[in-house]
């Protein structure tokens, strides 16, 4: 495996660096913690892999979180348990050691999906879920318009649904999970009513997408849709979305069972 980064992060990005505020702007959402709860089911006693600052860990269950980054585990709130550090494709636990286990938003940071995904399904004697975005989908947001580098690299960094299906092995359902209008977790989709809010840098930061591109992308982005926007043409073109509830985009959870 490549050495980590300074602040013990495992993947491609470096949350040393862009994690500084990422609680500020992704906070769980509670339409989307729904589908992972009843994913859950019964299950006590839950393993969170790749735990990030804790979003959508329940709070009614045992939960057990490794987080390989420093910087990310210093931002989980004080009602959380404290994070392992480790990383997915190495888990420190015997074979069968819980119920559940999940992990949202991460397989695009790991090393080795297989590995990881392996090692999840070792572990767990029930559902294995995993919440991802499908990056053959990532281009119907209109970001794309804005931004192709952006949805480019992210669709080179997200595992297709096929092979985390492989990963899991046993049976997988593939669920879409429609994203609220005023959703809380700031993945980029999830401003597709709010297109002001991508206008702050901190917001696009906590996308890892935008460390990948060239700064000059997010400043070609905010111009490019701030003169739309005061024109009226990103309305003209996209109105229709600040009062849809739901948008069907790339947003996925992946539930395995043995």
């Amino acid at each position: 495996m490549s050495a980590r980064h300074q602040d013990g992060s495992a993947g491609d990005a470096n949350y040393g660096v862009i994690g500084t505020n990422y609680r500020r702007y992704r906070q769980p959402d509670p339409h989307i913690a729904g589908f992972i709860l009843k994913a859950l089911g019964n299950a006590r006693t839950v393993l969170n892999v790749g735990a990030g600052a804790g979003s959508y860990e329940p709070t009614d269950r045992e939960v057990t979180a490794v987080e390989p980054s420093e910087s990310m585990r210093a931002q989980r709130p004080a009602h959380l348990s404290q994070a392992i550090d480790g990383a997915a494709e190495n888990l420190p636990f015997a074979d069968g050691t819980f119920d559940a286990s999940m992990a949202t938003f991460t397989v695009h940071q790991w090393k080795d999906l297989q590995a990881g995904l392996a090692e999840m399904r070792r572990v767990t004697s029930g559902p294995v879920l995993v919440l991802t975005c499908d990056p053959a989908r990532l281009d119907t947001f209109w970001l794309n318009d804005y931004a192709p580098e952006a949805i480019s690299v992210e669709a080179s960094r997200y595992p297709s649904m096929d092979a985390i299906a492989a990963g899991l092995g046993g049976s997988v359902d593939i669920l879409p999970v429609p994203i609220p209008l005023a959703c809380t977790d700031g993945f980029s989709e999830a401003y597709y009513g709010r297109p002001e809010s991508l206008l702050d840098p901190g917001a696009r930061l906590a996308n890892s997408a935008w460390s990948f591109v060239d700064p000059s992308v997010g400043e070609r982005f905010a111009k490019h849709l701030s003169d739309d926007l005061q024109s009226g043409r990103w309305d003209r073109q996209h109105g229709q979305l600040r009062s849809q509830p739901f948008f069907e985009g790339s947003l996925r959870l992946l539930v395995g069972r043995p």
